[in-house]
């Protein structure tokens, strides 16, 4: 295909080496595969729970089990709701779905698209039960105003933080807000073991009820088939929690990467004529970059589709944004609000708008060099500009 193309390759993903496979071994030679007789999850959530200033963690097989989890110790159940982000992955609505809730899709802020404030405020009934704001791609929902909602209205935020590893807001990290906090190690993410999840908890009770309910209600020094609770099977191997360790050990160097690299890609596709690149609201003051969004006001979905094809084809790991939850039919399977698609496409018309024009380039991309940020920006400006 003619036009610019990347001229040499970003850095893969996942990345992994000399700690990833010691820590395989080392889970291997103990003797024992599963959390309840090996050390490796053990360490992992003490290191994990540590790294992201949070009382406890509790490991589990992968980030919707996690946000699930998070909501059931809550007391998230049927007669209750739910509000969530209408621009996020779908994992945050069915979480609560599955769980018998409501999940309320409210709109985004045009800038940062994590959720509005104003909108959840609006939201809010008698039975909403938790906000689940969710830090896109790395970036803080404003934590301070929603944080003020939930204490008003009494009611529980569960963090989907699933984006978010070794984020800060106004200096704090997601476990140092208070509030529980969901997080994903799937392939993609910025931490991973091919797919797994984690939820930090504030205190020790609430870890404690979640840990029964992971374990299919079962006491971790339970002999005697004595389930205190009901629950399922969420507990998370030896293999997989050897590997995040080692993952972990090089977020912070990675996010050091990526939020030097933004800022030099930002400014180049700002300055490409009809391409917006994702805000960034001052008090969230360390962004880990899971992606480097960017929209295009005004283009079709059509379009949007055909420029990712394109770029594509042209060397970059671009993919088009998530599709507003309420226009998947996974949405409406069950427990879905007792609206119509165009009843909250009408309130949330930033979540429209993103749905249409919105663009995403893989985290990897920000590991490369500056010179890459360069060619980047001259790829992304001639595909804009061929179409």
């Amino acid at each position: 295909m003619s036009g610019a193309r990347m001229e040499s390759e970003f850095p893969v993903w996942p990345q992994h080496g000399e700690a990833e496979r010691t820590g395989l071994i080392r889970a291997l030679d103990q003797g024992q595969w599963w959390r309840m007789g090996g050390g490796e999850v053990d360490a992992f959530e003490r290191e994990f729970a540590e790294h992201h200033g949070a009382e406890h963690a509790l490991a589990v097989t992968n980030g919707t089990h996690a946000l699930e989890l998070a909501l059931q110790v809550l007391g998230v159940g049927p007669g209750s709701e739910v509000i969530v982000p209408a621009f996020t992955f779908i994992s945050s609505s069915q979480a609560a779905q599955r769980l018998g809730a409501v999940a309320v899709p409210v709109d985004v802020d045009p800038e940062t698209y994590c959720i509005d404030v104003a909108a959840t405020e609006r939201a809010i009934t008698d039975r909403t039960k938790a906000i689940m704001p969710v830090h896109m791609a790395g970036h803080f929902a404003n934590m301070t105003g929603l944080q003020k909602l939930a204490d008003d209205a009494g009611i529980a935020i569960v963090q989907d933080a699933a984006h978010s590893h070794g984020a800060q807001w106004m200096g704090k990290r997601v476990g140092e807000l208070g509030s529980v906090a969901a997080f994903s190690f799937q392939n993609g993410k910025l931490m991973t073991a091919g797919e797994g999840g984690a939820v930090l908890f504030p205190n020790a009770e609430l870890h404690e009820t979640a840990f029964l309910r992971h374990s299919c209600g079962r006491p971790p020094t339970d002999r005697r088939y004595f389930h205190k609770t009901s629950g399922s099977n969420f507990r998370l191997n030896e293999f997989s929690a050897s590997v995040l360790r080692a993952q972990l050990s090089r977020l912070e160097e990675q996010i050091e990467t990526r939020e030097q690299r933004w800022p030099l890609l930002a400014n180049l596709l700002a300055e490409i004529p009809g391409v917006v690149p994702q805000g960034r609201d001052k008090r969230c003051d360390r962004n880990p970059h899971y992606m480097a969004m960017f929209r295009i006001p005004g283009i079709s979905e059509q379009r949007r589709n055909e420029l990712v094809d394109t770029l594509v084809e042209r060397g970059v790991p671009a993919f088009a944004a998530f599709r507003a939850i309420y226009r998947c039919d996974g949405f409406w399977e069950t427990a879905a609000p007792a609206e119509s698609v165009e009843d909250i496409a009408r309130r949330c018309p930033n979540t429209e708008a993103i749905n249409q024009d919105c663009i995403w380039l893989h985290h990897r991309t920000l590991l490369g060099t500056e010179q890459q940020m360069h060619e980047l920006a001259e790829v992304v400006a001639d595909t804009v500009e061929s179409r």
